[in-house]
């Protein structure tokens, strides 16, 4: 699966995005319309972002979008936070010692 991901361009893989989106939205009963009005964005943003004709889809519309549809919590997996290294952790127990 991520080999395929690699291979692809980075306007495929917002593609992609944009025919998930449209998926989330409507199997969430929302219209475009209703989108635009809660997200802030226009008609003609969302309808290409879901048709995949608008692959500069910025990152600050895409959290309007999924705010718009309840599920921001999705961007943390997106870069999810990572753990502390084990060098760090073995200080913090060598202090804990001392």
């Amino acid at each position: 699966m991520y080999s395929d991901l690699y291979e692809k361009s980075g306007s495929e893989i917002i593609r992609e995005l944009g025919k998930r989106y449209a998926g989330y939205r409507k199997r969430m009963g929302f219209t475009q319309k209703e989108i635009a009005s809660k997200s802030g964005l226009s008609l003609f943003t969302i309808s290409s972002f879901e048709n995949g004709s608008l692959t500069g889809i910025t990152i600050a519309s895409f959290i309007k979008l999924l705010r718009a549809i309840d599920r921001l919590e999705e961007i943390e997996k997106l870069l999810p936070e990572l753990p502390e290294s084990p060098r760090v952790l073995f200080k913090k127990q060598q202090k804990n010692k001392l």
